[in-house]
Formats: structure tokens, sequence, C-alpha cells
């Protein structure tokens, strides 16, 4: 730095912006900063307590006493700064803060720490950003990837239960992989896999490994428990440079009540709504943040740039966004108070969450904003000049759902639930959908994917290929929770590695090699995507045949000539000459059959292809007779007619 370090950090414009709730980069100005003053080198600090009496910056470098490096106020800005010689990137450190409540004394973490000491230790540590990119390339194409007429198939992943290798040192004999030791290994098998983008369960720190880092206090530090930030960085970009995408689970939600965290900061309800019926969420016990206020609004708008623009992340997936738009969520008559105009609804949330997206979406081109959003509350993913609340996805949580219900049920029930499966497109595209099977759907007793299918060991087997191939055809983008992919037994446990001893039995390879061949036709397949959020995208063939619990439909692609067939039998019974109306007339190749004994499935089809008959049916003027296999899903596409020139 140079001189000009002698200036502080913060310009009379940054204060402005903070304090008015539009400050994007706030990283760049609070927390701790190595540079020089007067020529001599340390660290500038500044850090936001507005109701504070003193503030002063401990750790190993003084000792830990209280006091001795004391921050002054800046004005009455609230914020605390100041400059301590000698110190060094990797130190440790805590703000101590005097309240002006009398009596209360505490030691913080920086709200904008960079890194901090591995849990159970909580001390931010002193540290730069600095990293050498080598995805310019992805990220100059990105736009295209992640428009909403391209294929976008995402592998969710908890890192730390995602693989583990062997440790000598560890109780157990085995710790999570490191973000450097997972970056080749997590690379080559999504490619294989045919994903485009990993996501992330939150890397963000969280002192309760438990949590799965649903309980944030580090909204600016990834977990140093899988190793530093440059790793972090190291392995998105890797990820990059192998044409993978990155999202983040991002939590603006709540926050956890640990002392050494948010809650509380200064003595006063500072991040967190002070009125209880607001500022407490009774599900997880933690605190929700005052999204009223503007300085909370500056955090967390600086928090979610800071991942796009620091780590190249490629979108946020908010978490519990139903949480934030109601007032009442999951709460009694008498336990909340209704906004100015008598509502549920939560005006606040609602303003923080357009703004949210409006300036994530200006500042960082071709990204994703993604809501988990489990209620029908309208246009999530429609622009807020039209009323929306401006996301680029909506997780379709009824889906998942009455699918998950619907495969539950034996099949020689499931005549009479067949709205389960036909209910979705009456609002299939009212939203920018995303089809989650997600990590919510195997823990906490709700047992496995695999184990939640029906029948006998085979029949599951089946019904697993059934789903993966209801999910491909359906419009929607996919996201699907490791283990699901090879069809874990158990269901997931975060202390634990995967069961990658499975994938050794056939029929678990069979699983595994059939989410490879639905991703590679999802991607390949124009028509299985580009009307994934376009109403073209879809067509009817056969909706009400719950006696045989079965159904057909037309995807299409922006060209009226690109269509793909897909049928389907939610029975064990083969269904042997069923006819199913088609658009083009010729030969239709079967493209992929989810009963293919290379599945360990029985080998039950249509011999590679069935031609039309000129017979109208389903209101179209050709029709094909299909062999409809057990418990299976057949995709066809016409064939074209080779020309002079092929």
């Amino acid at each position: 730095m140079t001189a000009e370090s002698d200036v502080p950090l913060l310009s009379e414009d940054d204060i402005f912006w903070f304090n008015e709730g539009t400050h994007l980069r706030l990283y760049d100005k609070l927390g701790a900063h190595p540079g020089k003053q007067g020529g001599k080198t340390g660290v500038n600090f500044a850090v936001w307590a507005p109701n504070a009496s003193a503030v002063s910056v401990v750790g190993d470098f003084n000792g830990w006493t209280r006091g001795a490096n004391a921050l002054r106020p800046r004005a009455s800005s609230g914020i605390w700064e100041g400059f301590i010689e000698g110190m060094q990137p990797g130190e440790v450190y805590k703000y101590h803060i005097v309240s002006q409540q009398e009596g209360y004394r505490v030691d913080k973490a920086d709200p904008f720490g960079f890194y901090t000491e591995v849990p159970p230790k909580t001390a931010s540590r002193v540290w730069e950003l600095d990293y050498q990119w080598g995805d310019a390339p992805w990220l100059a194409g990105r736009k295209e990837r992640q428009s909403l007429a391209s294929p976008i198939a995402i592998y969710e992943l908890h890192l730390g239960s995602w693989r583990h290798v062997a440790d000598a040192a560890s109780a157990t004999g085995e710790r999570p992989m490191t973000y450097r030791e997972v970056a080749q290994p997590l690379a080559e098998y999504v490619k294989w896999l045919g994903y485009t983008h990993v996501e992330f369960l939150p890397l963000m720190e969280h002192p309760f490994y438990g949590s799965w880092g649903y309980q944030t206090t580090g909204y600016f530090a990834p977990t140093s428990r899988y190793g530093t930030p440059q790793d972090l960085m190291y392995l998105i970009d890797y990820l990059h440079q192998e044409g993978i995408g990155v999202i983040l689970d991002w939590v603006p939600s709540h926050f956890p009540d640990d002392q050494h965290g948010l809650s509380y900061f200064d003595g006063t309800h500072l991040f967190e709504h002070a009125d209880p019926q607001k500022g407490f969420h009774p599900d997880w016990g933690s605190l929700i943040f005052n999204y009223g206020r503007n300085e909370v609004r500056s955090f967390l708008l600086s928090s979610a740039a800071f991942w796009l623009d620091r780590y190249h992340v490629d979108g946020l997936r908010v978490d519990a966004v139903a949480s934030m738009l109601y007032l009442d969520y999951s709460r009694k008559a008498g336990e909340w108070q209704p906004n100015q105009y008598g509502g549920r609804e939560n005006l606040e949330a609602i303003d923080f969450l357009r703004q949210l997206n409006t300036d994530m979406y200006r500042e960082f081109e071709g990204i994703l904003m993604i809501a988990e959003e489990s209620t029908a509350w309208p246009m999530v993913s429609r622009p807020t000049y039209l009323g929306g609340l401006g996301f680029g996805l909506k997780w379709d949580m009824g889906w998942m759902h009455d699918t998950l219900e619907y495969m539950q049920r034996e099949p020689v029930y499931r005549r009479y639930h067949h709205g389960e499966l036909t209910f979705r497109m009456i609002y299939g595209y009212t939203e920018n959908f995303l089809l989650p099977l997600s990590h919510d759907e195997v823990v906490h007793g709700k047992s496995s994917i695999l184990s939640k299918m029906t029948g006998d060991e085979w029949q599951k087997f089946a019904n697993l290929r059934l789903l993966y191939g209801y999910m491909t055809a359906q419009p929607g983008k996919k996201l699907l929770f490791m283990g699901s992919e090879f069809g874990q037994w158990r269901e997931w446990a975060h202390e634990e590695s995967l069961e990658w001893h499975l994938t050794a039995f056939d029929r678990h390879a069979g699983i595994q090699r059939l989410v490879r061949d639905l991703n590679t036709l999802y991607a390949s397949e124009t028509a299985l995507h580009q009307g994934d959020c376009e109403a073209f995208g879809f067509q009817w063939l056969e909706a009400n045949d719950s006696d045989r619990c079965a159904m057909a439909f037309l995807r299409r692609g922006s060209d009226p000539e690109d269509v793909v067939m897909v049928a389907f039998n939610f029975t064990p019974v083969p269904r042997h000459n069923y006819r199913v109306g088609v658009p083009q007339p010729g030969r239709w190749a079967e493209l992929l059959n989810t009963d293919a004994e290379a599945y360990g499935g029985s080998g039950q089809g249509n011999l590679g292809g069935v031609e039309t008959a000129p017979v109208p049916y389903q209101g179209q003027q050709w029709s094909v007779m299909l062999t409809l296999p057990p418990l299976g899903v057949v995709f066809f596409k016409p064939e074209r007619e080779k020309s002079a020139t092929d």
C-alpha cells in the first residue's frame, strides 16, 4: 500500500451507503485488512458496534490484554476503527466490546473476518485473499451455460461426508477430504456422471458441525475444517476449469446465538430483531436478522456479493426463504404480530430479497439466484419490476413431495393417486422450477431415496430407476443429493463417508450408469431442456390412464421439429401394444430405457425403435405401439431421414 493507506479505508461515501443499506462491498472496508500507515506495516481494523462504549482488539499478539489496543469511534457512524502496527496475516484476534449497557463485556469474532481458527476454537484470523485465478474462459461463457434454456443438472453434496481418507491421527481412523484433496476426484466423478454443477451445503464457518453449515457464524469466512480460503478458491477454480459450475448454499434467514457470533453483539440486539416474535426462530432455536435495519441489509448484501466476487461462485441457493416471507411461519396464534396492513407477510424481508436479487444480477453477469421456497408464494422467480421476488429459479417442493408420496405407494394402489403425478403440470410453468431430491429427504428418519421405494429388492431398484427417469423427463432443472446416484441404502449421516463400496454391486452400479446416461441425454437433447421454463416445452399425450398407471408426454425444443416422446409404466406389469400418439411419421428411435439390463432391469423394450402407423391418436396424426417395461420409462425421438450429403 502507498502513503494513501494513511487515509482510513472507510470513506464518507462508504459510511453513507452502509447506513443507507445499499453497500455491497463492505468486505473491502470493515474487518481486518493488512496494510501500512506512515510507512509502518500492520493491520487496519474496523467493526460496527454503535452501542459500545469501548472496543479493543485482543489476541495472541498482545496476550489477550483487553484495552491494550483500543479502536476509536468514527464520528457518529457506529464504526470503531484503528491500526495496529506489527500485526501479520495469520494472527488470531477478537474484538473486546464494552457495552454502554452497564456490566456487559464480551469477546466477539469479527463479523467480516475472512478466516477463523478451526472449530471448536472461535477466534478470527487476519488473512489476505490473494489468489491467481485460471477460470476466465469459464466466467466468459457462464451466462450461456446458466441460461434458463440450458441444461442444468446439479450434484448436491456435503463436503465433510462425501468421501473420507485414512488418517491415523483421527479417533475413527479417517477424516474428511480437504478442499484441495477433493478437487480432482470430485471433478472427475461429477464429469463422469454428466452433472453440470455442484452445490455445496453451506461452507461458511459454523461452530456446530451437526448443523451441516446452516447455523452460520462466518458470513465472510469459509469453514477452516477443510483448509484455508485459498484452498477453497483452488477447489472452485479447478471445478471451473473442468467445466463444472459451483453453487453455494447461503443462509440469510437465521443465525445461531453462540456468544462469539453476531448475537447481542454490542450489548444490544444489533443484527437480530429485538422483538422475539420477529427475532427468534422457533424451529431452529436461532435468531432472525432485522431486515428493516439498513446496516444489517448492507451486511447481508455484502456477504452475498462476497462469495460471487472473491470466490467466483456461479450462484447462491438461498435457504429457508419461506421462513423469511411469513411473520407467522411456525408460529401459533398470539405468537406473531401482523404487518402494518394487518397481513402476515414480512414486508421488510420481502424488500430485502428483492433488493438482494436486483443487486446480485446487476453486479454479476450470468449468475443464478435460487430460492428454497416451500409455499405457494406467487412470482418467486419473476422479475422484481413485475412484482416478483427476482430469483432465477425456485425449488419445486410440491413436485418432490407428491412424487415421493406416489413412489412409496404399492403399485396396486397407485391408480387411486394418479393425480399426484399429473397435478404438477397445472402449475408447472408458473415459476422457473428446479426439481430437488435433496439432503432434506434423506435425514431425520426419512431413510434414503432407495429405501423409500416400495416392493421387494428388485422392485425398489426398478422404482428408483423409474423415479430418476421421470425426474429427467419432467420440465425443470434437476438436483440430486450425493449417494442417491448409486442407491445408498442407509440415510445420510454427516459424520460418515458415503457407502462407496456399494458401487461394486451390479444393481447399485446400474443405478449409477443410469444417472450418467440420463444426465447425458438431458444435456444432449435440446427438447429435454430448452423448454424447462417455457410452456412450449411440454405437451400431454396421455395424462388420464390411471387404471394402468401409465402416462406419456412430449418434450419440445424451440424448433417445432425438435421433439422427444416419453412414456411411463408405474406398475411391475409390462404393457404390450400400448398405443401412443406422435406428431411425426416414420421410425422413432428408443433413446433410453430404464429397464435395460445394463441398468439392472429385465431388458424388456422396443428393440431399439418403433414405426408409426397412420392411426390418429391423442390429438396426433400418427401413433406407435409400444412395450412399456415394468416400472420403466422409455424415451423416443424421430429418426431423421438421411440426405444425399449425409
